[in-house]
């Protein structure tokens, strides 16, 4: 049985008849691959991509999820546990509101679980069924965009449809996450979406990061879901917390996650603009690479 990269490969050599193959072997594949991603046959690739069974990671080059900037991390993660040597991860949402995030959270954590073998732990943070909290009176957490009340949770029917395993901290952020931090028995920070909108609040969940009994992986991927509107700027909201987090922590830098369209498909993707990364300084300091030297040897002439 063919595996699922044969498949797909044979799948775009006969749709795309005209086309003759001077090359075989791994050079015909890396062609084939890069041609894959080349508009306009990109679509018709990613057509054939969703028909087929394959692994999470190749889905999160492929956006094919229904949260995609929710696979990209935990994929980012799940690569660097395994850099680590660590066998377990915490994926955490700020910002449950209805549930729909958490729950395709959880199935996106089960897939790269499965292809990665490792253990991912889920978590999600909401205020509850009260929505969005008072606001602290001024621009900063957006009286433009947002209002008090706004998304409450219904928690009776998002409890139903969550897996057991997965772990929700309802109340004020600053009140409920001194419990998660206190327990040592969550695995490592990985993978963090922020969608709580407020100024106010996010800043509250960043101490996630800047706490001192956080625990978190050398670097950490997030999403910032509200960092790209057009009333959005750096004065407020998301991107004000962000930059306060880095003026105050001296430990954890936040950043954008560089190079990230590079090599995809779909390099658009509006999404990937809201992708940060989390460095833990200090330890990237303590880290060594058991590696071979690196070379760049004198081409020939």
């Amino acid at each position: 049985m063919l595996s699922s990269e044969a498949r797909f490969e044979t799948e775009i050599r006969q749709s795309l008849p005209g086309m003759r193959v001077m090359v075989n072997g791994e050079h015909l594949r890396g062609k084939l691959k890069r041609l894959a991603m080349e508009p306009p046959i990109r679509l018709l690739s990613r057509l054939i991509l969703k028909r087929m069974p394959i692994p999470a990671s190749t889905r999160a080059l492929w956006d094919l999820s229904e949260r995609p900037a929710y696979l990209l991390g935990l994929n980012f993660a799940a690569r660097q546990a395994i850099r680590e040597g660590v066998r377990a991860f915490s994926a955490v949402e700020f910002g449950v509101a209805g549930g729909n995030g958490l729950i395709v959270l959880e199935k996106e954590a089960a897939a790269i679980s499965r292809d990665h073998d490792l253990a991912i732990s889920v978590v999600g943070f909401d205020r509850g069924s009260g929505g969005l909290p008072d606001f602290i009176g001024d621009h900063r957490d957006h009286p433009d965009i947002w209002k008090p009340g706004d998304f409450p949770m219904d928690e009776a029917a998002l409890r139903a449809r969550l897996s057991p395993t997965t772990q929700l901290f309802l109340g004020d952020v600053a009140a409920s996450l001194p419990k998660f931090l206190g327990d040592q028995t969550q695995p490592p920070l990985g993978f963090i979406s922020f969608d709580l909108d407020l100024y106010s609040s996010t800043s509250s969940a960043l101490m996630v990061l800047s706490s001192p009994a956080a625990r978190m992986l050398e670097h950490v991927a997030l999403a910032f879901d509200d960092v790209d509107h057009a009333r959005s700027h750096r004065f407020a909201g998301e991107l004000l917390a962000i930059d306060e987090f880095n003026e105050r922590s001296q430990r954890v830098k936040i950043d954008r996650w560089r190079g990230l369209a590079q090599n995809r498909p779909f390099p658009e993707a509006g999404y990937l603009q809201k992708m940060y990364i989390a460095h833990d300084l200090p330890a990237i300091g303590r880290s060594g690479l058991a590696r071979n030297t690196l070379r760049r040897d004198l081409n020939q002439g």
